[in-house]
């Protein structure tokens, strides 16, 4: 697994930018891949989303920063020789999306998986199958099983902001172990206990 996190100019990624991108081969977590770019010229670059990431307006558009094209190029490179090229993270269509538009402006095969696998989905039945109900938001008529809420249920405080593409994506790994195999990952994490225990049937 490819663990990926993107932090972007906005949310569509058709219209945005990629700003930073983090990613960590799952099989060998010492492989670490990140870099910063500037956004594309014409992309919209969304307040709110600076807020979210803590880039400033002169960051996210430096000149001295290297092209979305030369980041996503850089990327392709270190992922090609990794085993398995299926991202994982939260909500992570999100971060396949942004590379896909960042590979075809860049006239780029995107060469990785289609299908992603969700950090919110594997907590999710992971508390289900414990006897837990997941929080979920009966206003709005959905599950609340954020990041956070995922890093709180494996033992570990809330991601800090604002948010950096490589720390969300170490935050995801460390889930991602402690959920599938019942046990950490990262040495960033060790201080932090797993808080259950899930029997082994393998």
């Amino acid at each position: 697994m490819i663990i990926l996190d993107i932090e972007a100019s906005g949310t569509d990624p058709h219209s945005g930018s990629i700003l930073s991108l983090g990613a960590i081969d799952f099989e060998h977590p010492d492989n670490q891949f990140y870099d910063e770019c500037r956004a594309w010229d014409g992309a919209h670059i969304h307040d709110e989303a600076l807020a979210v990431n803590g880039f400033s307006l002169a960051e996210a558009t430096d000149p001295k920063k290297k092209s979305e094209a030369e980041l996503i190029a850089a990327f392709v490179a270190w992922s090609e020789d990794l085993r398995d090229w299926t991202f994982a993270g939260q909500n992570p269509s999100f971060d396949r999306d942004f590379v896909a538009a960042a590979c075809h402006r860049a006239h780029l095969d995107f060469p990785f998986a289609i299908r992603t696998i969700d950090t919110h989905t594997l907590a999710y039945m992971h508390m289900v199958k414990r006897g837990l109900v997941p929080p979920f938001d009966a206003i709005k008529h959905h599950s609340m099983l954020n990041l956070d809420a995922a890093l709180n249920y494996v033992g570990i405080p809330a991601e800090p902001e604002p948010h950096n593409a490589l720390t969300g994506a170490l935050c995801h790994a460390e889930v991602i172990s402690r959920l599938l195999y019942d046990r950490p990952l990262l040495p960033e994490f060790s201080v932090y206990p797993i808080p259950f225990t899930v029997p082994r049937v393998w």
